[in-house]
C-alpha cells in the first residue's frame, strides 16, 4: 500500500506543479464479498492529450480456497488523445505481485494493456444529433495457476485477450443509448482448462456494465447503457444491463441503477447499484458503488 501511496502522490505532486486543469478522483465499491478502493488524478498535457494515474485496492470478504487472502493491489496510466473525428483511449496495467500461502499455487501478478479507438459518425449540431462507434482490444499476461478438467493445475503465465465494439447514440444531448459487444481469446488455448487463480479484474480489459469483481474466464459479453441527462444541471441517470458467459462458471446477467450529477463547483459524484445473478439465480450479489470526482 505504500508504494501506491507514494507513486500516487508523486504523481499529483507534478500535476499540481504544472499551469494545466487537475482531475482528481476516489471512489469505493462493497458488496458482501469484497472491498475495492481506488484513486486517480488526471492532467491535461496539451489541447489533445491527458495522461493520469490511478490506483487500486481489493480486499476479499470471503476467501475461497484458491482465493487471495492478502489485499490486491494494481496501478493504471491512462492516456486519452482527441484528434476530434478520432479519439484514442490507452490504459497500461499492472498487478502487484500476491504472495500465495498454499505451495501448490505460485504467487500471481499481471500486467497488460486496454485500448479504445472512438470514431465520430454523426455530429450533427442543427439537430442535435450525435453517434460514436469504438473499437477496443485489450491484452494480458497473467502469472498464476491453471486448473485443468482432467490434469493437475498448472503454474505458468497465461494469456488472454479481448476485443470490443459497440456505438453511442445522443438524442438532443438529453438521451445517451450505448450497445457493445466483447469477445474474449485465449491464446494458449482454453480447451480443457476449468478456471484460472489470477489476481485480474476482468473489467481491465473489457467494460461490461457490471462493478462485480470477476476473475471468470470469459467467452463473449452483450451490454447497453440508456442515460437520461439534463446537461443545464450537469446531472444524469443511468441504466445497465449486460449478458456475458464465462467458460469456467455459469452465465451471468448484470443490471446496474445510477445518477451522476455536480455537488458543488469542482465537485462530483457519481453513486450505482448493480444486481448480478446466474441464469439459474444460484447466484446472486448486490454492489454499490460511489465516486467522487474533483477539478483543481
Amino acid at each position: 500500500m505504500k508504494k501506491l501511496l507514494v507513486i500516487f502522490m508523486a504523481f499529483f505532486a507534478f500535476s499540481a506543479a504544472q499551469a494545466r486543469t487537475v482531475d482528481v478522483t476516489a471512489a469505493y465499491t462493497g458488496a458482501s464479498h469484497f472491498d475495492q478502493v481506488d484513486a486517480g488524478a488526471t492532467m491535461a498535457l496539451s489541447l489533445n492529450a491527458l495522461a493520469g494515474l490511478e490506483a487500486k485496492y481489493v480486499k476479499e470478504k470471503k476467501v475461497q480456497p484458491d482465493g487471495f487472502k492478502d489485499p490486491i493491489y494494481s496501478v493504471y496510466l491512462p492516456i486519452h488523445l482527441d484528434f476530434e473525428l478520432l479519439k484514442l483511449n490507452v490504459t497500461p496495467f499492472y498487478y502487484f505481485k500476491n504472495k500465495s500461502e498454499n505451495k501448490d499455487f505460485q504467487d500471481a501478478s499481471a500486467f497488460g494493456v486496454k485500448t479504445m479507438l472512438v470514431m465520430n459518425l454523426q455530429d450533427d449540431t442543427v439537430n442535435d444529433l450525435y453517434t460514436n462507434a469504438f473499437i477496443g482490444a485489450s491484452v494480458a499476461r497473467q502469472k498464476g495457476t491453471v486448473f485443468f478438467d482432467e490434469e493437475s493445475p498448472e503454474n505458468e503465465y497465461y494469456t488472454q485477450a479481448a476485443y470490443t465494439l459497440g456505438f453511442y447514440k445522443d438524442f438532443f444531448r438529453t438521451f445517451g443509448f450505448e450497445a457493445a459487444a466483447t469477445a474474449f481469446h485465449y491464446p494458449n488455448g482454453i480447451t480443457g482448462v476449468s478456471g484460472l487463480r489470477s489476481v485480474m479484474n476482468q473489467q481491465d480489459l473489457a467494460e461490461t456494465q457490471t462493478l462485480d469483481l470477476s476473475r471468470g474466464l470469459g467467452k463473449y459479453a452483450l451490454s447497453a447503457r440508456l442515460t437520461r441527462m439534463w446537461q443545464e444541471n450537469g446531472s444524469s441517470i443511468y441504466l445497465g444491463y449486460s449478458f456475458e458467459e464465462y467458460h469456467s462458471s455459469d452465465p451471468e446477467h448484470s443490471f446496474m441503477l445510477g445518477n451522476a450529477f455536480i455537488l458543488a463547483q469542482r465537485l462530483s459524484v457519481d453513486m450505482a447499484y448493480n444486481h448480478v445473478r446466474t441464469i439459474h439465480n444460484q447466484d446472486k450479489r448486490d454492489i454499490f458503488y460511489v465516486r467522487l470526482g474533483l477539478s483543481l
